[in-house]
């Protein structure tokens, strides 16, 4: 493993998308430098290639402000600092588009998760919540990411789909599967990555066509099945689209829910404000959603020759959006790393991405995580480490592996 620095002596070779920062949690002051000493900074080599790393708010919204410039086609790469055109699954997802196309396709998911029909979902939450947190056991070790975040973001996903629920463990996989772009050119790994992700693929499929041939119905596939845009998508389209619903529908609620509980650990007074105030649930989701960045980055490629923060971006250059840094940028957020449950303005944080291409689940990922917080505020929850968690080593998935924890419930 290389070693981990607390300071680069040198930016020029500083390369921030190595996995053992993220798996040591080690990156911040790494890019507290860079918003400090060089907010839009070249890296000429990394396992991924050279990028530029933008690292200040201002110019992450200014990127993702002009996608006229700045183009998230997989054709150009994709959205990814890993090149989406040097593996055979390509997943050519409507996220990874520019317009028209982008739009075309997004107008399809967007009626499933409106106000309205964010709203419908909220009574069947909470009952999940409250079951999932009425089961877990006092004083006894247990694994907050497979018994919670796990549990809850797959009910949730499978929902969306009117997903076989028997078999509905097999979203969690192909979802993790699916988001390990830190792998790179590995054979053997993309191999093996690429069989989870036509696995899923061809399961969906087969869903998709089932639901093609009946009435529409109001989940996620039979909107696309009976959509002009998404009705007869080629299969690295189709791939692409299933795995990005997939994976945003699961991923990053999942990171959410178990940071929430990392957050509680390191600040027991700003829990204790949600308990004595559940009205602060909310806000506390938002700031967790912030504090969390349950995707680190997206990458974005120059189309022309610009400028950005001073330096000369040339043609074909590699963008890589740094949501973790943005969240983290004094300049819009003071006190950017404390999880303050009462912050006014948590809701500006970039986790969701800004412009075109804002997730369109944002609403129901924030729903989600209000809701556990709300149920755990209820039953006076406390919940501890019982041993440190393990993160994912990935500059991508901002996550974490294992959580071991112990919780307690008060009357």
């Amino acid at each position: 493993m290389a070693t981990v620095i607390d300071r680069a002596e040198d930016l020029a070779t500083l390369d921030v998308s190595r996995g053992e920062l993220y798996e040591q949690h080690s990156w911040k002051p790494l890019f507290a430098q860079l918003r400090a000493e060089e907010p839009v900074h070249y890296c000429p080599d990394s396992f991924f290639g050279p990028y530029w790393s933008v690292t200040k708010y201002d110019d992450i919204v200014a990127v993702e402000g002009n996608p006229d410039v700045f183009s998230s086609s997989w054709e150009h790469g994709g959205i990814v600092i890993f090149d989406m055109q040097d593996t055979n699954v390509q997943l050519r997802m409507f996220i990874a588009m520019d317009n028209p196309e982008h739009d075309e396709q997004r107008r399809t998911i967007a009626p499933a998760v409106t106000p309205t029909e964010v709203a419908k979902l909220a009574g069947a939450l909470r009952e999940r919540t409250a079951a999932v947190l009425d089961s877990l056991p006092e004083g006894e070790a247990f694994d907050w990411v497979e018994r919670v975040s796990i549990t809850l973001t797959t009910a949730m996903l499978a929902t969306l789909f009117d997903f076989p629920w028997e078999e509905r463990h097999k979203l969690p996989i192909w979802s993790d599967w699916a988001a390990k772009i830190d792998i790179g050119p590995d054979p053997v790994l993309n191999a093996e990555r690429e069989a989870h992700v036509f696995e899923m693929a061809a399961y969906f499929k087969k869903l998709f066509d089932e639901r093609k041939a009946l009435p529409p119905a109001p989940n996620l596939l039979s909107m696309m099945a009976h959509s002009q845009a998404m009705s007869n998508l080629d299969e690295q389209r189709f791939m692409g689209n299933i795995a990005l619903l997939v994976v945003g529908g699961n991923d990053t609620t999942r990171n959410s829910m178990s940071g929430l509980v990392d957050f509680i650990n390191r600040y027991p007074d700003q829990w204790a404000k949600v308990q004595a105030d559940p009205s602060l649930a909310s806000t506390a989701a938002t700031e967790t959603i912030r504090l969390q960045t349950p995707i680190c980055h997206m990458r974005r490629t120059a189309v022309a020759d610009t400028e950005l923060g001073g330096q000369k971006i040339k043609k074909g250059d590699k963008i890589v959006l740094w949501y973790n840094s943005g969240n983290r940028d004094e300049a819009v957020f003071d006190d950017a790393d404390v999880w303050n449950v009462t912050r006014e303005n948590s809701r500006r944080h970039l986790s969701f991405g800004y412009g075109i291409h804002r997730c369109l689940g944002a609403r129901l990922a924030e729903l989600q995580l209000q809701t556990l917080i709300e149920e755990m505020a209820k039953r006076k929850m406390e919940v501890k480490f019982a041993e440190a968690p393990e993160r994912l080593p990935s500059c991508f998935t901002h996550g974490f592996h294992k959580m071991m924890v112990t919780v307690t419930k008060g009357a």
